[in-house]
Formats: C-alpha cells, sequence, structure tokens
C-alpha cells in the first residue's frame, strides 16, 4: 500500500461489500438464524443500540465451532460491481478501505480476495476452538468506524473533502458524515433519508463515476 494516495474509499461490508450478513450465516450453525436475523435488521433500521445489539447476537453464537467460519466464507457473495469499483479506485489512484461491525474472522480472507487495502472488523472470542459468545476488545460501531475513516485519511495525506464512505445500515450515518460524501447503498429509509447521494441500483460499479479522475 502506497504511504499517500489521491482519494480515499470506505465500505460497510455486509450488505454492502458483500450480499451478505455474516453474523446470520454463523447464527445458522447455531439454529438460530432467523432470531439473530430479525435483531440485525432493528440494529441497522438503528432502533436499538449497536453495540448492545451485537453483544446480544454474539452471545446466540456461543458453542459455534470456529470451523463455521470456512462454511461462513464459501457462502458469501460479493456485491455486484465490487470489483470494478475497486479496480476503478486503484486505477485512479485512490484506497479502498472496509470498517466492518462484522467480524475479523471472515474479513480478514475477503477484504484481500477482493483487493482491499485496509480494513478493520470486531473480533469473536474462542476457547478450543468454540466461539465463547463473546467479542474481544473495542466494538466496532458507528463512533469507531467514523474514527477509523479520519485516521485512514491522515495517515495516507488524503483530505477529508476526498474521501466517499458507502453503507447501508444506521452505524455507517456518523462514518458518512464525516466523510467528503456519504453515499446510501442498499440501504435503510434513515440512511437514505441522511445521506448525501443514494445509489439506486443495487451495483457497486455506479459509484465509478463519482471518483476523482
Amino acid at each position: 500500500m502506497p504511504a499517500t494516495a489521491r482519494f480515499l474509499v470506505v465500505l460497510d461490508a455486509d450488505s454492502t461489500l458483500i450480499r451478505n450478513e455474516v453474523i446470520e450465516l454463523l447464527a445458522d450453525e447455531a439454529g438460530r438464524g432467523p432470531e439473530v436475523a430479525a435483531a440485525t435488521e432493528a440494529a441497522m433500521r438503528g432502533e436499538v443500540d449497536f453495540a448492545t445489539s451485537l453483544r446480544s447476537r454474539v452471545q446466540a453464537l456461543t458453542g459455534v465451532p470456529t470451523e463455521a467460519f470456512a462454511r461462513a466464507i464459501a457462502r458469501i457473495e460479493p456485491t455486484p460491481g465490487v470489483r470494478e469499483l475497486i479496480d476503478a479506485v486503484h486505477e485512479r489512484g485512490g484506497i479502498v478501505g472496509v470498517v466492518s461491525g462484522g467480524f475479523h474472522e471472515v474479513l480478514d480472507t475477503v477484504a484481500p480476495d477482493l483487493g482491499v487495502d485496509l480494513w478493520r472488523a470486531n473480533r469473536l472470542g474462542a476457547v478450543d476452538a468454540t466461539l465463547t459468545g463473546e467479542v474481544e476488545g473495542e466494538i466496532v460501531d458507528a463512533t469507531a468506524k467514523a474514527d477509523t475513516l479520519r485516521r485512514w485519511a491522515g495517515e495516507l495525506g488524503v483530505p477529508l473533502p476526498l474521501t466517499f464512505a458507502i453503507g447501508d445500515g444506521a452505524n455507517d450515518l456518523e462514518m458518512m458524515a464525516t466523510a467528503g460524501l456519504g453515499l446510501a447503498f442498499n440501504a435503510k429509509p434513515a440512511v437514505r433519508e441522511r445521506a448525501d447521494l443514494v445509489i439506486g441500483p443495487v451495483d457497486l460499479a455506479q459509484v465509478v463515476a463519482l471518483l476523482p479522475r
């Protein structure tokens, strides 16, 4: 990765970089997929505190074997247009980051496979190859997402007006407000209302026209 960049594009992961919600894929392994999916939907609409909701949803993963990560990764579908967007960012001298309320255990495989340069996510606790139902360390919530965008921009020498944030849920709103351009993608109504721009089609290649040339 270069020490500087012309601009920075930061995406959410679940339902933005990829079509899936990873925590729901993992919850399927515990037979609690529908329950966790409903809780995720409420969190993305901003109806409940994200960190509290995440801890509750992760607790539902207690006892899931860590080998479930590989099965989850096998089910992941990249969002249409994601490779075109990442290629275009790189061709124009930009950097792509992903900051996610999801999990490093999956993103550490998916992000480099898609050409992402930087990524940050939560980590799941595990003992004896089994999930403990706890999140390790600081939770990547709305504030952490915004702070990460600022930090990456500073490290790369990118002015905030030349940053883009793309997200779908309420926990992306602070990051979108911090960026020079906040884009709602595949987004909940409250996010569409507060975004600078709304991307209608579920196709990340639509963002390419907005990038610096």
